[in-house]
This record gives structure tokens, C-alpha cells and sequence, in this order.
């Protein structure tokens, strides 16, 4: 059985401005009064499962074991898709199964998978367009309560879930150079890539910046303040990704870049003086 009254974690694309997140808060207190809900975020560009994807796998670490996410970007809500509930090592995760939990399902150990059809754990009447109220959120309150997961339904295959291709980097030269991609901009416009830290520990290379589609050459700082008010660089993000910024400005619009941009990180042996 789960522990009763875990925390539970809200992320979509539904943004602020309707009633959709209150809605959802209101069917969970409705079924699980003492239910603890903390939102991730509800700012996922509209449909964009790659991003909601990367930032549900990089966040759920930092919840405590036990805490129930419900995810919901979905854009093929009222189809055939699978409502599903993933139970990992310490973790359970509710959302469509659309490709948002391949993240999640790279990076932990999966220990169950259940389609979300039991009728008693949803309401009465389902809509074709807001499964979030519908579907995801009374499951996540069914299981805040204390029940197995394996109530919510029939056992389903994690190998059989949807996963969709995260960004790959390549390298043409051995390592000197990188090709990647720009994979979404954060509220500031700055510019999350698909380079990872590790690529700036290689060995006997140092990383000297990135190339973007313009020809532009934006060097790698520690710091904001180590370049001028308005002046790009590109640092290491929180997450572990190296990020492109314009200091005190939106990068994403100074620099004309969007995601889905090529890019490409520029190494440099470590005995270079430039």
C-alpha cells in the first residue's frame, strides 16, 4: 500500500490565466482533503512534451520519496492514448502516455506501470478535452489516500510506454566540436541547449564557447557578471545544461534564436592560450 497523503506535484502547459490548475486543485481536495499540492510549474510551452518531458526528469529528484507527479501536456487528449501511472524506485508519476515520462523512465527504475480504467477512480463524467480534471487528477487523489496503485487498473508493459527521442549531441572530429540543438527558453528568454556539463570535462580539452546560427561565436563565462549588460555568454545552467544568455536582456529574442536552432560547442585543447 502507498503511504497515505503524499505530496503532490503539479505540471502542465495549462498556464494561469484560466480556471484549468484551480479546477484540478479542487477535484484533489475534493477526494483527498489533507492532500499537500505543490506546483512545478504550469508554464510548459502549449503542447511541447519535450520540454515538459526534460523539466519533469530533472525536478523530481529534488521531491521526497513517496510524492505522487501528475504531468499533463497533452495534446492527443480525448484519443486513444493511455492514461497511465508509473511507479519508479521511490516515486509515482501520472500522466498520458505521450512520450512525457521517456525522461523519467531514462533515469529511474521502473517498477510497475498501470493504465489508469478503474471508473471508481476517476469522475463520473469524463470530458473528451480536460482529462487533467477528469482522469489525472483523481487518480493522483485516490493514490494521495493511500491506495495501491495497481487499483487505478490493468498492468501495462513500461517497455510498451511511449518514448520519445531526447536530443543527442554528435561530435565530427573526435571531440573537439559538437553538434546540438537549443531545446526550449525559460521565462527570462534564456536559452537551455542540449550540451551537459560532462562535455565541458573531457579530457585534455577545454571548452571555449558556442557557435550559433548566425556565425555569432558566444564564449563560456562563469558568471552573468563577467560580461557586460548586454553582452551574450553561455554558462552552466542549474540543471546541468549549458544555457545561453544576454546579460539583463531576453537572449532568445536578442539573439534571434528559438528552440529547435542548430548550435555548436566549440572545444579547444587545454594548452591553447586563446
Amino acid at each position: 500500500m502507498q503511504q497515505p497523503n503524499p505530496l503532490i506535484v503539479l505540471m502542465t502547459d495549462f498556464g494561469l490565466q484560466d480556471h484549468y490548475v484551480g479546477v484540478m486543485k479542487g477535484v484533489i481536495a475534493g477526494i483527498s482533503p489533507l492532500a499537500r499540492i505543490i506546483d512545478l510549474t504550469h508554464g510548459i510551452a502549449p503542447q511541447n512534451i519535450l520540454q515538459g518531458s526534460l523539466q519533469l526528469g530533472l525536478s523530481a529528484p529534488y521531491f521526497p520519496d513517496g510524492t505522487v507527479f501528475v504531468a499533463v501536456v497533452d495534446p492527443g487528449v480525448g484519443t486513444s492514448r493511455n492514461a497511465i501511472t508509473l511507479v519508479t524506485e521511490k516515486q509515482v508519476f501520472v500522466a498520458p502516455d505521450n512520450g512525457l515520462l521517456s525522461s523519467v523512465m531514462n533515469m529511474h527504475r521502473i517498477d510497475a506501470c498501470y493504465a489508469i480504467t478503474n471508473p471508481s477512480c476517476m469522475l463520473a463524467v469524463q470530458s473528451t478535452t480536460f482529462h487533467g480534471r477528469d482522469v489525472f487528477a483523481p487518480a493522483a487523489a485516490h493514490l494521495s489516500n493511500g491506495i495501491d496503485p495497481a487499483t487505478l487498473g490493468n498492468s501495462v508493459n513500461p517497455e510498451h510506454c511511449v518514448r520519445i527521442p531526447l536530443p543527442e549531441n554528435s561530435t565530427p572530429d573526435g571531440g573537439l566540436s559538437w553538434q546540438g540543438k537549443i531545446l526550449y527558453a525559460d521565462i527570462y528568454g534564456n536559452l537551455i541547449t542540449s550540451f551537459t556539463d560532462d562535455l565541458l570535462r573531457k579530457k585534455g580539452k577545454k571548452a571555449a564557447g558556442i557557435y550559433v546560427k548566425n556565425g555569432n561565436f558566444l564564449p563560456l563565462r562563469r558568471t552573468y557578471g563577467e560580461v557586460a549588460e548586454g553582452e551574450p555568454l553561455v554558462y552552466r545552467g542549474s540543471s546541468g545544461f549549458l544555457e545561453i544568455a544576454v546579460r539583463n536582456a531576453n537572449a532568445s529574442q536578442s539573439l534571434g534564436l528559438k528552440p529547435g536552432d542548430n548550435i555548436e560547442l566549440k572545444l579547444k585543447p587545454e594548452n591553447t592560450q586563446t
